[in-house]
């Protein structure tokens, strides 16, 4: 780690008025966004591309950030999508035999600021306290009280549909399965009759690992904008469809609800990841709200009736329990850190989804069976058709 004092100065400002002097990593200037934490010990270049993170601050609570650098293969999309990085301690000399450039440089390279050097365990607790909120970072105004109104001009995360901004211009279809040295499952191919199962795949901020595995199954995936209409996705002729994870206000994800409340009347299998979870909960009349500081973090236990998965999670907003009372959906799953809804299925129809990360990257492999789960669905309902 560097000298603190050869580094120039940076300052963090929070919504609530609490400042935070550092010093600067990566891109100089100004940046303001939602202020998060996540609490995984490693898989820093995996969250900062992740597009989920879109139009947020990350504070990374593990106290070392950047000793394995970054290098392509860890990508979870082809840049950054975080507003801003927060960091204790920074290592400007990474070691690792895949490293190709050290963090700062790479944030420098996307022209997203960072700030280190700062107590993020008492920022931690703040944010657990008071909740997430807006904040800035800045090498350019030094000032809290000049910062704060920066801050305050900002918008709340509530209401925000930042599906749009993340999600692809274009179609395409994937074909990379995970990589050899990191497969784990070694799944069967997910075929019938040698026919691939075509899965059409909403990208509302997808990751890269759920199109690998999608693919490491055996499917055909074709990746879609997140305003592709349904007769469009239909078109594909899919034999499943997929809603991606991403990023802002699931209530505001309009096109999308309407889209998937109208694919459901094809009673073709339906899989939600995070977003996508969400936004089949809202598509069947369930509401959502915002977490008081969400969860973002690589060990977050869910389950229900004594079986239970060690998780990856990344979401500011949940679906409401009490809002379910109408809706044709059973609970499969629960946060068992404070009881909210971390999956669901639907009571006649072949669709579920799960408000946590199964395909991990970073994290554990407790869920990758869902994605079996969604092959077998998708096997059987072909099955059926042909009869």
């Amino acid at each position: 780690m560097p000298i603190f004092d050869t580094q120039p100065a940076a300052l963090l400002v929070l919504a609530d008025g609490s400042s935070y002097p550092g010093f600067s990593f990566g891109a100089p200037g100004t940046t303001v966004g939602e202020v998060v934490f996540n609490t995984g010990m490693t898989g820093y270049q995996e969250v900062l591309t992740d597009p989920s993170y879109c139009g947020q601050l990350v504070t990374f609570t593990y106290p070392e950030l950047g000793n394995t650098g970054v290098n392509a293969e860890d990508e979870e999309s082809d840049h950054p999508h975080v507003k801003g990085a927060i960091a204790r301690n920074l290592c400007m000399q990474p070691s690792n035999w895949r490293c190709t450039q050290t963090l700062s440089s790479y944030l420098q390279k996307h022209n997203i600021p960072g700030i280190y050097g700062i107590d993020t365990r008492a920022l931690t607790r703040n944010i657990r306290s008071s909740g997430a909120m807006n904040g800035a970072i800045s090498t350019e105004i030094l000032d809290p009280h000049k910062l704060l109104e920066k801050v305050l001009e900002a918008p709340s995360m509530e209401g925000l549909n930042l599906a749009e901004q993340v999600t692809t211009a274009t179609p395409y279809e994937w074909v990379e399965p995970t990589p050899n040295h990191w497969e784990f499952a070694h799944p069967t191919a997910a075929t019938s009759d040698t026919q691939p199962l075509t899965v059409v795949a909403i990208d509302f901020g997808i990751k890269r690992n759920i199109l690998r595995r999608l693919a490491s199954y055996g499917c055909r995936v074709i990746v879609v904008p997140a305003h592709t209409s349904a007769t469009e996705i239909l078109n594909y002729k899919p034999d499943g469809i997929f809603l991606s994870n991403g990023p802002g206000d699931p209530a505001a994800v309009s096109v999308g609800i309407t889209t998937a409340k109208t694919l459901m009347a094809e009673k073709t299998p339906m899989f939600g990841i995070c977003l996508g979870h969400q936004l089949l909960g809202l598509s069947l009349g369930v509401d959502t709200f915002k977490l008081r500081f969400g969860h973002r973090g690589l060990n977050q236990p869910a389950g229900l009736q004594q079986q239970v998965e060690i998780t990856s999670q990344n979401h500011g907003f949940a679906l409401n329990a009490q809002s379910m009372s109408q809706a044709e959906v059973n609970i499969t799953h629960l946060n068992l850190n404070d009881q909210t809804i971390a999956g669901l299925e639907h009571q006649s129809l072949p669709i579920f989804s799960v408000q946590y990360h199964p395909e991990a990257s970073p994290g554990p492999h407790d869920a990758d069976y869902l994605f079996a789960k969604f092959v077998q669905s998708m096997l059987d309902h072909r099955s059926a058709s042909q009869v």
